[in-house]
């Protein structure tokens, strides 16, 4: 067997030796954010294909994961001996001379933090309703944007909800 030739990486652009078992598929050097990169382009190409775009979808899937959370309850939140509030004991407050530009400064900054991190928002609307499931936190985000829609626009008869009864007390499905 001939010595194998050197490769330059998909990610970091830098030359590296493949391993010589796997030396024609690797395209990516040992690097642990090269990794990181082999691995999300490895699953972005999984779930293009068509036979797996709806691989953690449909209502035996949801169902499965109902059972295995009802057998398994509470294992995605943290258990209230580990909450620890660190920055609350040793936060000292901070004046700033600015006041004015402040106000402005944290809500945009909040507006980027929920713009660029769409995870955050998902993990405040399950923390907020209780719900895990996809399909649970879906429903909930529609019922919450046409409320938030409906403040803002609101319809001169009522539109689509009476200012005397509350949407949002209509019934969301059991959390588990």
């Amino acid at each position: 067997m001939g010595s194998v030739k050197r490769k330059k990486c998909k990610n970091c652009k830098g030359l590296f030796t493949p391993n010589p078992r796997n030396a024609n598929r690797q395209q990516y050097c040992r690097k642990p954010e090269c990794r990181k990169a082999s691995k999300a382009a490895s699953q972005q190409r999984w779930f293009q294909q068509p036979e797996n775009s709806n691989y953690f979808r449909g209502p035996a899937n949801v169902e499965r994961v109902k059972q295995w959370r009802k057998a398994n309850p509470g294992y995605w939140r943290r258990n209230s001996k580990s909450k620890i509030n660190a920055l609350q004991d040793s936060l000292n407050q901070q004046h700033t001379e600015n006041k004015d530009n402040n106000s402005n400064f944290m809500s945009s900054a909040l507006q980027d933090l929920l713009i660029s991190q769409p995870a955050v928002l998902i993990g405040l609307i399950a923390q907020l309703t209780g719900f895990a499931l996809q399909e649970d936190i879906a429903m909930a985000t529609r019922r919450m944007r046409q409320l938030g829609n409906d403040i803002l626009n609101p319809h001169p008869k009522g539109g689509c909800h009476d200012t005397k009864t509350p949407h949002l007390s209509q019934s969301y499905p059991q959390s588990p």
